[in-house]
């Protein structure tokens, strides 16, 4: 076991992580501590919260100091995010006055804002300096640096003025000045945006890294894309999460307390069942109809089903839509034009296979639906129709509302959705039978 763990220092640090996270949790600080002391920062950023806190635990004062003072400043404060704050005072207060000022700034930003995520390790140069001058200061900071992929040019008052990729550096004559390279035109991120907006800019522009500046154009970190990764993943595991009809969970699945997976799924359950029980009502208020054409009933599931399905597919596709930006709040009635259209030829498509039905049915001796047949053929055509147009606008229309709300529109479950169409299908469906049967089976 112990030549196991003297083997981990060879494989690459996420690999590690996932050894380590694997063994018993009295072997895992062993583990950790046999490896080398650059390499267990690395390693510390890539475990689950459970390890790292089982950890640290195990570790002695100047051992955390080495772990944290090793890792990445970014890594580091999502590492605070997930301990208590007695404990991220304690190891705070464990690292030199340099990294403590740096972690206490991280520390101060929103949880949900660029200024957490970003790092204060970059190379940044004055446009008067000649590509020799940058060259050397790039061999003697940018060791320390996240990423050596941008250089970015900051004014006397360290605003940025301008990145340039570092290919354009190395092949420039070394007398050029840095002022000779400038575009003039740059992308950066403000430290109070929200994280998730800062998604957009990296795919909308393909870059690796982005700069992050104050309110005032100041330059103070830089966002890598390896950061923006896990902001995209934490967003679309949530968004899954909440349109599957849950809160999204604190932990992975695997590590999540069974106490706290009932919890976050009880919420969603009781409103939905509740809402259910609008769909028993709705049934209660026709009684009546149902005793008298008791057919009727055995489309129930056939149409309520179609309208929930039809609503959380346009769901789907509008919620994805807007995580992506190809939507915005102003593109409602757009989405609406084109959800009628989409709705009346979906509803028809399925009338069409519902009335085909019960005339193979009729013809064949399948089931006998009276001599009524065709006008409940065409109740339940008809009904379709409507109900799938009500469902494709209600699963459309319902994520703007949340949206213009200030909400989240994936709370717009499929579940949820569903649910709302089937009591509103119900009555649809009931209303249209006593137009059409209203004399004869009513």
């Amino acid at each position: 076991m112990v030549q196991k763990r003297i083997d981990l220092s060879d494989k690459h640090p996420h690999d590690i992580a996932d050894t380590i996270a694997a063994l018993e949790e009295r072997e895992q600080p062993i583990s950790f501590l046999l490896l080398p002391g650059t390499l267990k920062g690395q390693v510390f950023s890539y475990l689950d919260p459970t390890a790292q806190e089982n950890i640290l635990k195990s570790l002695g004062s100047e051992a955390v100091a080495e772990v944290l003072r090793n890792m990445p400043p970014d890594d580091r404060t999502q590492v605070f995010t997930n301990f208590p704050d007695t404990v991220i005072k304690e190891a705070v207060n464990l690292l030199p006055e340099v990294e403590r000022k740096i972690a206490l700034s991280l520390i101060g930003y929103d949880e949900d804002s660029v200024g957490r995520i970003m790092t204060p390790y970059y190379i940044q140069v004055k446009k008067h300096w000649t590509v020799e001058q940058t060259l050397r200061h790039i061999k003697r900071v940018g060791k320390k640096a996240e990423t050596l992929n941008y250089v970015y040019v900051v004014d006397d008052d360290f605003k940025l003025t301008d990145d340039i990729r570092i290919g354009e550096i190395l092949l420039a004559d070394e007398t050029q000045t840095i002022a000779s390279l400038m575009g003039g035109h740059f992308i950066s991120l403000i430290t109070t945006q929200n994280k998730e907006d800062a998604v957009g800019y990296f795919e909308r522009y393909d870059r690796s890294a982005l700069p992050v500046v104050s309110e005032s154009g100041v330059l103070v970190g830089i966002v890598t894309v390896d950061d923006i990764l896990d902001v995209m993943e934490q967003r679309d595991t949530e968004d899954i999460q909440k349109f599957g009809g849950l809160e999204a969970l604190d932990l992975p699945y695997t590590k999540t307390p069974i106490g706290e997976m009932v919890r976050k799924r009880a919420g969603w359950l009781i409103i939905l069942f509740i809402g259910e029980m609008f769909t028993a009502s709705a049934m209660g208020y026709f009684d009546a109809e149902i005793e008298k054409a008791v057919v009727l009933a055995l489309f129930v599931p056939l149409i309520i089903s179609s309208g929930g399905n039809s609503g959380s597919q346009a769901a789907t596709l509008i919620i994805r839509a807007m995580a992506l930006q190809e939507l915005n709040l102003k593109d409602w009635w757009y989405v609406m034009r084109k959800e009628i259209v989409s709705g009346i030829l979906l509803g028809v498509t399925l009338g069409s296979i519902g009335l085909l039905r019960i005339f193979i049915w009729q013809q064949t001796g399948l089931y006998d639906y009276g001599p009524y047949w065709l006008t409940i053929g065409l109740t339940v055509a008809l009904s379709l129709v409507l109900i799938v147009l009500w469902g494709t606008l209600s699963g459309s229309m319902i994520p703007f509302v949340l949206k213009q709300l200030r909400l989240d529109p994936a709370t717009s479950s499929a579940p949820f959705v569903a649910t709302m169409v089937d009591v509103t299908g119900l009555i649809i469906y009931f209303s249209i039978a006593a137009m059409f049967l209203s004399g004869k089976l009513l």
